[in-house]
């Protein structure tokens, strides 16, 4: 198998062994999941199915961001707890995936339950000199870490650009760089707060990760990725927060999904341009749902089209038609190579519908991309 990965700016071999780690970040829980959603957690389930037919165990963790400044501010303006708010979207999350054939994953962890581990990896990072204290807040100090923006390449003006397009604050005066990035904050007093030795307060976004990775799959995870709006400021700052701590390599190999854009901007909650999984699901078919997303491959960035959810049901039905004719073994042998060469989900669909024309069964192949065939 041979998949793009981000930090090396190529496709490499990757060869987990007899089992692998795998870290996606997951949703935070505060309004629906949309296609830009499903998008990323499905090229990491083709990634998963792929692996298990080759034999490989897999461990894949998909965290829960219960608890950050986006669901804090809508459970105020929604006048509700905010874990109410969590476990309701949670469950709409978790029958919108189900409905799309998503495997369930090992492990789906909530940033509420690592607060004794975040308090570990902060309290580490202010002993090894990695973190500072200033005012009621705990910062990284990103100028001890020789290798910090070594994941996206990118130069400080960009840098500082998308921290603040983030919530970063890069004019935050307690700040000795603009680039620092919280650890622990103070939180406002109708927000969560927990006990620590900087004070009362909650976490910041990034050490979340760390302490869920690390806690769940040990200090080096083989697979680690996300959409690729997350590669700045998110994964740059858990590699250089892990890393500081441990001296170990925080991630093997580094994958990150395409956006999906509506009217030339990314599918996103805070721009509302949004085409949300549970809406399709009352009109369409969930296969013909997970036809349309696998017909685009999973790094590049795409315009969300009404379209693609016509051809992919014409497709679903004509890959039915055939589903009880010969199958020679030849769909899931194209399925395979083609999901070895960078996952490329694109190639497949292409290569099973010619064998559906030729009227050979791709029964094999469908199954293999999580596609049930059975009404």
């Amino acid at each position: 198998m041979r998949l793009y990965d981000t930090a090396r700016r190529e496709v490499v071999p990757f060869d987990p062994g007899q089992s692998t780690t795998i870290y996606t970040c997951g949703i935070t829980p505060y309004d629906a999941a949309h296609m830009g959603h499903a998008a990323v957690f499905l090229t990491f389930d083709i990634l998963q199915r792929r692996l298990a037919d080759l034999g490989v165990e897999t461990r894949c963790v998909r965290n829960v961001t219960d608890v950050d400044d986006d669901i804090l501010r809508k459970a105020r303006e929604l006048g509700v707890h905010y874990l109410d708010l969590a476990a309701e979207e949670m469950a709409r999350f978790d029958a919108d995936m189900s409905a799309l054939g998503l495997l369930p994953v090992w492990s789906e962890p909530r940033a509420t339950s690592a607060i004794p581990k975040i308090l570990s990896l902060i309290g580490a990072a202010l002993e090894r000199g990695h973190a500072y204290q200033a005012g009621d807040q705990v910062y990284f100090d990103v100028s001890t870490f020789a290798g910090f923006g070594k994941l996206s390449r990118l130069d400080r003006d960009s840098m500082l650009a998308l921290a603040a397009e983030h919530g970063g604050n890069p004019d935050d005066p307690n700040k000795r760089d603009p680039l620092d990035f919280v650890l622990w904050q103070r939180s406002l007093p109708d927000e969560p707060s927990w006990d620590s030795r900087w004070g009362p307060g909650r976490p910041g976004w990034h050490i979340e990760c760390s302490a869920l990775a690390m806690r769940e799959l040990g200090e080096t995870v083989d697979l680690h990725g996300g959409g690729r709006d997350l590669v700045f400021p998110h994964h740059e700052c858990e590699t250089a927060q892990s890393e500081a701590v441990t001296g170990k390599p925080f991630v093997r190999h580094w994958l990150h999904v395409g956006l999906v854009e509506l009217g030339g901007e990314k599918m996103s909650k805070s721009l509302g341009n949004l085409v949300f999984v549970g809406d399709l699901l009352k009109d369409w078919v969930p296969m013909a749902i997970r036809l349309a997303l696998l017909g685009h491959h999973y790094r590049g960035d795409w315009e969300w089209d009404s379209d693609d959810l016509s051809v992919a049901a014409e497709r679903l039905d004509r890959w039915r038609r055939v589903q009880s004719r010969i199958d020679d073994g030849r769909a899931l042998q194209v399925v395979r190579e083609r999901l070895d060469d960078d996952l490329d989900t694109v190639g497949a669909l292409e290569e099973l519908d010619e064998l559906a024309a030729s009227g050979r069964s791709v029964a094999a192949g469908a199954r293999l991309l999580g596609v049930r065939l059975e009404k």
